[in-house]
């Protein structure tokens, strides 16, 4: 039998032998795909023979099965059981993906019904509902989405819901949380975002004990927080729940990718052993009524991000003249960008200056971040950060992540007006800022 692309197969050369799953053909390799997830090529020069082990077949739809269909299938997951009933609102992502056999490539396949089936232990622990929001990568998202989402999450928890869940891709995950987290402020039940690093089909997948740690943590606290699960360290052993407006994706690929920044996370969860360690208490605890007002962003608001560099020039700042938002991803303790003139090298700092200058004379509300994450802005130290608040540049003694600060200042500027942006973007709202940089307690890179 030839050997298609999808086919399980084995290879063997004169000193070597794999196994996997046959990928699009290459010139030069035959590549497969391992049990581990992760993909291999051998030369064509030195292959001996490739065998079939399993053919590649195609799953069909049942006959008849509509679009329709398949979200009532989805809402009845739901059981009378008398476990408790969490949400599994899903936008698709790595978590909702496997492998196209046809290009090699991983795309968001998985429907509700099967992303839940294919984790049966979690009916154990509670009553699933789950159906499709949306199925999209997350650098895609718009803040129409935000504002689909918190509607959704409203809708869930009238209809009686113990906990929300949300299946969503890694890229932009810890900027949704920060957008539901303003969204949502005194949401009586814990709305938990989860992602995965690597797609579900994968032997490697982590998505099943993301998935696992976050149904354990809701039906066993009285957590009523928006957070963040994903793994601890590189071992499926723990898993942590995260700060919603303090959390980072800080590596491309590794399972625990995420780390709270200037804090430590809420809790570390083992689903296995169902123990739950908190390393901070002062969450909102569970309430049994809540007035859940919706203040939604602005679709068509225009807020933007410079992140500083070397060489800038004055150009680049008066693209965003008449935005209503700048957010400023400045180097070191004062969120610094290239505004004096020291030399014959520097005029062009005048000219981003007065640019600056323009921009906040004429309504665009502007505030500087560090690009080193951790630690606060403190704009007194050195000249130029004097310099840039005489500009009108907002930020002192903020340790906002750059992209916090570009939720917040897009939802403020969404329901307040100007004047009241101003005295609400360095304000604690929901945990964005920190009174005091705490030590995190846990493994790091």
């Amino acid at each position: 039998m030839v050997a298609v692309t999808g086919d399980k197969v084995q290879i063997l050369t004169d000193h070597e032998s794999y196994e996997g799953t046959l990928m699009p053909d290459n010139k030069e390799f035959v590549i497969i795909k391992l049990a581990s997830g992760y993909n291999v090529g051998v030369s064509k020069i030195r292959i001996k023979e490739v065998k079939v082990i399993q053919a590649h077949t195609t799953p069909k739809e049942a006959k008849g099965q509509t679009q329709d269909s398949k979200e009532n299938a989805a809402a009845k997951l739901a059981g009378s059981t008398g476990l408790p009933i969490i949400s599994i609102l899903h936008t698709g992502g790595t978590i909702a993906s496997k492998v196209d056999y046809d290009t090699g490539a991983v795309f968001a396949q998985f429907s509700p019904e099967e992303l839940v089936n294919m984790f049966p232990e979690l009916k154990t622990l509670a009553t699933i509902r789950s159906r499709l929001i949306r199925q999209m990568w997350s650098e895609d998202i718009r803040f129409s989405h935000y504002n689909i989402l918190c509607k959704e999450v409203i809708q869930e928890v009238k209809n009686g819901a113990h906990a929300v869940l949300i299946t969503h891709g890694t890229d932009t995950l810890h900027m949704t949380s920060a957008a539901l987290a303003f969204m949502l402020q005194h949401c009586p039940i814990p709305v938990i975002l989860v992602g995965a690093q690597r797609s579900s089909d994968r032997a490697s997948s982590d998505a099943a004990w993301n998935l696992l740690s976050a149904v354990t943590f809701v039906t066993s606290t009285n957590f009523a927080e928006v957070g963040i699960c994903m793994h601890e360290n590189l071992h499926d052993e723990n898993c942590v729940i995260l700060p919603a407006t303090k959390t980072r994706k800080m590596h491309s690929s590794r399972r625990d990718a995420f780390k709270p920044i200037n804090t430590t996370a809420w809790a570390r969860v083992n689903p296995k052993t169902r123990e739950i360690h908190f390393f901070k208490t002062d969450y909102h605890a569970r309430q049994t009524t809540a007035h859940l007002p919706f203040r939604p962003f602005k679709e068509d608001l225009k807020v933007g991000m410079i992140k500083m560099h070397t060489n800038m020039y004055a150009a680049q700042y008066s693209l965003y003249k008449g935005w209503d938002g700048l957010v400023l991803e400045g180097s070191g303790i004062a969120g610094n960008i290239p505004i004096n003139e020291i030399d014959e090298y520097t005029k062009e700092h005048t000219a981003i200056y007065k640019v600056v200058q323009e921009l906040t004379k004429t309504g665009t509300i502007v505030i500087a971040t560090t690009q080193t994450l951790y630690g606060s802005i403190n704009m007194n130290v050195y000249s130029t950060g004097r310099k840039m608040q005489d500009a009108g540049i907002l930020g002192n003694f903020c340790d906002m992540l750059p992209e916090t600060a570009f939720i917040k200042l897009a939802w403020l500027l969404s329901n307040y007006d100007k004047k009241e942006v101003q005295e609400l973007l360095c304000m604690n709202l929901v945990g964005e800022i920190s009174s005091r940089i705490e030590v995190q307690d846990h493994e790091q890179f």
